[in-house]
């Protein structure tokens, strides 16, 4: 359909968790798209209203069931499934419609190592050869042309921007990576688990996933694509006692006579132009609160006391950048829209 001249008919779903409340606040601001679909099975046949009140003004169709919906009347879905499940829900899906999937479902091209890391065989391999994944910066056209994308997690958005140029370029050695993550406690989803209260979650801080995390062979798999050889990469996550973002420090060491300074020129170059993206100057370092609410990532580098090699410093949000942000940017590519549209809003701060 010409996106330009008519609206493209949405659905959302699993509109109940955060990723699809954040869709809906970003979307409430596109002027292409109306939103034909709700699907939310625990809470079929209530309101949007009714779970996030920020967002009781907008005019929305009540949520329903995945069985309930009316395929016929949308031209593409946004998945915020729950991982598992996600599978088996696209394969069923009417091959005419364009899906970006939020959830972890579609990210591994190869399912063996799918398999490995989430506990069951791959639901749908014939769809997985279609999936497109997608850092919006690093994979442009190749999501711009695709039916399925697989959107990336939030920890491998945050590692791979200011990783992947650096490695194609040569000028870190890809086998000597270390990335300590922290992370908002929204990145757990809404359902309640024990290690997401209060009580477990404020006035400290915690690693998990340690050598373990799922998120591990997602960034290997796109530094891997870089390197042109398989990468293996030193990645622990942290929880924060805070609701929104991701910083990333990694440490890197640094090749074939390359500096801090060149790491930092190559990202600039590699960025120039990206609404989105933003390497800082020399001696300026990123913080969560400079993108909370906002589809950036910003990035620093320095040089490291040690000789010969360098640390990256990169911030997401986690809910926009880390997932829906980028979701409705690899939407706009899919359906010609212009790649900003309904995510130009500045970071709140403080």
């Amino acid at each position: 359909m010409n996106a330009t001249a008519n609206r493209v008919r949405l659905g959302i779903l699993g509109a109940s968790g955060y990723t699809g409340a954040e869709l809906l606040r970003l979307l409430a601001r596109h002027p292409g798209t109306s939103i034909d679909a709700l699907t939310a099975e625990k809470n079929a046949g209530g309101t949007v209203g009714d779970l996030f009140p920020h967002l009781a003004g907008l005019d929305l169709p009540k949520l329903v069931k995945i069985a309930d919906t009316d395929w016929d009347r949308l031209d593409a879905v946004f998945c915020c499934l729950p991982h598992a499940t996600t599978q088996e829900v696209i394969s069923k899906l009417p091959p005419r419609l364009k899906v970006v999937d939020l959830s972890a479902d579609f990210r591994l091209s190869d399912t063996a190592t799918y398999a490995k890391w989430y506990g069951h065989e791959h639901k749908a391999p014939e769809l997985q050869k279609e999936a497109v994944y997608g850092v919006t910066e690093l994979s442009r056209e190749a999501v711009k042309a695709s039916r399925l994308c697989a959107n990336p997690g939030c920890y491998p958005t945050g590692a791979q921007l200011p990783l992947v140029p650096l490695v194609e370029g040569g000028l870190i050695d890809a086998d000597d990576i270390v990335i300590d993550a922290k992370s908002g406690v929204s990145g757990a989803g809404r359902e309640a688990k024990q290690g997401s209260l209060y009580g477990e979650v404020a006035e400290g801080i915690h690693a998990y996933g340690i050598a373990s995390h799922r998120h591990a062979p997602e960034i290997e798999q796109g530094l891997s694509r870089a390197a042109g050889r398989p990468i293996i990469v030193n990645f622990t996550p942290h929880l924060m006692p805070m609701n929104r973002g991701i910083l990333s420090s990694i440490y890197v060491k640094l090749a074939n006579g390359a500096t801090a300074d060149t790491l930092r020129e190559t990202l600039a170059k590699r960025f120039a132009g990206e609404p989105f993206v933003r390497v800082l100057p020399k001696d300026r370092a990123p913080a969560t609160r400079h993108v909370r609410g906002s589809n950036l990532c910003l990035i620093g580098v320095f040089a490291d006391r040690v000789p010969g090699r360098a640390i990256l410093i990169s911030a997401i949000d986690n809910l926009v950048k880390g997932a829906s942000g980028q979701a409705l940017q690899n939407f706009n590519l899919m359906h010609g829209f212009p790649e900003t549209t309904a995510l130009e809003q500045q970071p709140m701060f403080p």
